[in-house]
């Protein structure tokens, strides 16, 4: 009992350390092109954390994929109202174009290829949601064309995005 209220009083003579994560406050852009640029820094490794999670049992001949970098955003949009027989919804929809280099490694080595997304996102309640990703797939055989964009929103990257949009407050 003695040794016990003795280490109770040694505690109270040394403060105890303080163990709090000194997080980094940071504050979601509100304006479009700030806000991207941000999320493209962080975007890789968002992207290689989704990655990370959908991974199933490798066999012998997978393949493993990273993302290692996102960048050249472009925002100037395509007009889409003109493209709506009748003007039904207003275009309020923003639009950023931007690239991803990834590799892709195999038994027989790596890859790289770029890939282009046309990014869509909305203001809704203060922040913004991703509303549709596609994607064009940069060839991995020189002097080959892109294959057709596909939509990705439920992709690595589009997965990504959301992820970074939610983490993200302005």
């Amino acid at each position: 009992m003695r040794l016990f209220s003795l280490g109770l009083l040694g505690l109270s003579l040394f403060p105890a350390p303080n163990y709090q994560l000194s997080k980094q406050s940071f504050v979601c852009p509100s304006k479009l092109e700030p806000l991207i640029e941000q999320m493209l820094k962080d975007l890789p490794s968002y992207a290689n954390r989704v990655i990370q999670r959908s991974r199933f049992p490798k066999s012998k001949d997978s393949s493993s994929i990273y993302v290692l970098l996102a960048g050249k955003p472009n925002y100037n949009p395509l007009p889409l109202t003109v493209l709506q027989y009748q003007k039904v919804l207003p275009d309020k929809t923003e639009q950023v174009f931007f690239t991803t280099l990834e590799r892709h490694f195999t038994n027989q080595g790596f890859q790289e290829r770029q890939n282009s997304h046309w990014l869509f996102l909305t203001s809704l309640g203060g922040s913004r949601k991703l509303v549709m990703l596609y994607t064009q797939l940069g060839s991995t055989m020189p002097n080959q064309p892109p294959l057709p964009p596909l939509e990705t929103s439920q992709g690595i990257i589009g997965q990504a995005v959301s992820l970074w949009l939610r983490d993200c407050q302005f």
